[in-house]
């Protein structure tokens, strides 16, 4: 944890990706992504579905057809940490044929134990029922937050940058964490452009506004919205309020002492040139405000399992990803010129996203019709045992999967409870403590690696592009360790109530 003046280098700009032709790629996906659902509306129309008795009719998968999952995952966590693929992997395309060709692994597998009927049913359960829903919120997020510009230079006192993260935090389970990460890391770092010890602050934005801030929606973190999609109800994530009130409140007193003792070793120079730089924050884009909050309601309100409240009929498949697509479409049209251009906005990093899920979702059919099928039989019956052995595989794999596959387990454990449950919306229940104990690990210990959550390289990347030397895998694992290890044991603690 060095606090010396190297943590600052000259800034990096060989690898920052131009906003060119924004407009254009926007639209494109719009178009895109409104054919697609347009045509998946007819298909539930005008057929009935090849997967309505679901993959679980068929024999449960053997376990060494979860390979293509495990070997996905892999593939997330270790190329981008060796330099002979590194590069190669650094290339969206060569990411999508890696995840098309394990998702193809797993159809084939499909195929080959239940016939086409059942190849085709996990195809839709995979792509149509949990994918589509998925990315088109993540990117209309992504979108529209990014139309947003907040720019401005504030003297970077320890209560300046504590208030930044702890509205971070809050904006996070709103908007979602990659909205708030890339809204707020960039007035951040120019707030603290004048000082040399940025590290812990980037530390502390990722494990806040990137992780633990987007607890309380399912609009906050992927592995939330995962649950949403399987039957919580919208609001049921509020209950996680008392753990994410305490988190918070411990990280973020946490923090003010550690900058209050950085900001004394501050060379003197660099604290006057701080205070003689400032500039009122000013923000661009508050049109988009209305749109994210247009995304938050359609998530809330419009359910093809549900009616529409007042309105007495129940929305048609994928409506909700239409309003969300016309949101965004209304954000291109409407952000101020040059808003998008001040964020350096692109869709990179969306694109990334949107190539290796569609791996993941495909993949991970086996090991959750595995879990659906013998959860119960794994040992896990505690809150804190799902807490802890989700976390522990968020930590190192992304937190999404991994909240879906112990989802499963949770529920398969909870077949045969009538007390504690919460009904899912379609069907089915799940015991209440074990699905806190669930969302918590996923969301909370997504903070413990680079690679447990997307916006967390995300992050480290433009942190490094602004000149901050932001510690290597490993080292960031140290951090880690020491600030929240202790903290989660206290969550532990507030999970058996």
């Amino acid at each position: 944890m060095s606090s010396s003046h190297n943590e600052r280098t000259v800034p990096q700009t060989a690898h920052t990706h131009a906003p060119a032709n924004v407009g254009r790629l926007g639209w494109a996906a719009i178009l895109a992504g409104a054919i697609g659902v347009a045509w998946l509306i007819g298909h539930h129309l005008t057929t009935a579905s090849p997967g309505a008795e679901g993959p679980h009719a068929y024999a449960v998968p053997a376990m060494w057809a979860c390979a293509p999952f495990v070997a996905m995952l892999l593939s997330i966590a270790i190329f981008p940490l060796v330099p002979a693929v590194a590069g190669w992997w650094d290339s969206n395309r060569n990411r999508l044929c890696v995840a098309l060709g394990l998702g193809a692994v797993t159809l084939l597998y499909y195929l080959l134990h239940g016939g086409l009927s059942r190849a085709v049913g996990t195809l839709e359960q995979a792509i149509v029922v949990e994918y589509l829903p998925f990315i088109i919120l993540l990117f209309s997020l992504y979108v529209i937050s990014g139309g947003i510009s907040v720019q401005g230079d504030l003297p970077a006192h320890p209560a300046t940058n504590t208030a930044f993260l702890g509205i971070g935090s809050v904006l996070a389970s709103l908007i979602g964490t990659t909205g708030a990460s890339m809204l707020l890391i960039r007035p951040l770092l120019h707030a603290n452009s004048e000082r040399r010890r940025v590290v812990h602050t980037v530390i502390f934005f990722i494990v806040l506004v990137s992780n633990i801030g987007g607890s309380l929606l399912p609009t906050g973190d992927p592995p939330l919205f995962v649950g949403y999609l399987r039957g919580v109800p919208f609001l049921w994530t509020l209950r996680l309020f008392p753990e994410w009130l305490v988190t918070c409140g411990l990280l973020l007193v946490v923090y003010y002492i550690w900058d209050s003792l950085a900001w004394r070793h501050e060379e003197r120079k660099d604290i006057a040139a701080d205070e003689s730089q400032r500039t009122p924050l000013r923000v661009r884009g508050c049109v988009n405000l209305l749109w994210l909050l247009g995304v938050v309601l359609c998530v809330g309100l419009v359910n093809p399992e549900t009616e529409l409240i007042g309105l007495g009929f129940r929305p048609f498949p994928f409506l909700r990803e239409m309003v969300m697509l016309l949101l965004v479409a209304l954000s291109l049209r409407t952000t101020p010129a040059g808003a998008r251009e001040a964020n350096r906005f692109n869709y990179h990093a969306i694109l990334e996203v949107a190539a290796l899920f569609v791996g993941i979702f495909l993949c991970m059919q086996v090991p959750i019709e595995i879990l659906t099928e013998k959860g119960d039989k794994l040992g896990l019956t505690r809150p804190v045992d799902y807490f802890w052995a989700t976390g522990a595989l968020s930590s190192f794999l992304d937190n999404a999967p991994t909240y879906a596959v112990f989802f499963s387990a949770a529920e398969a454990v909870s077949r045969s409870a009538t007390e504690g449950v919460l009904n899912l919306i379609g069907g089915g229940h799940i015991l209440e403590n074990l699905l806190a104990g669930v969302s918590l690990g996923a969301v909370f210990m997504g903070s413990m690696t680079y690679i447990g959550n997307g916006p967390n390289f995300m992050v480290r990347s433009i942190a490094q592009q602004a000149g901050v030397r932001m510690p290597s895998f490993f080292g960031y694992m140290v951090y880690s360790i020491g600030i929240l290890i202790p903290i989660f044991l206290l969550v532990t603690s507030l999970l058996v109530r």
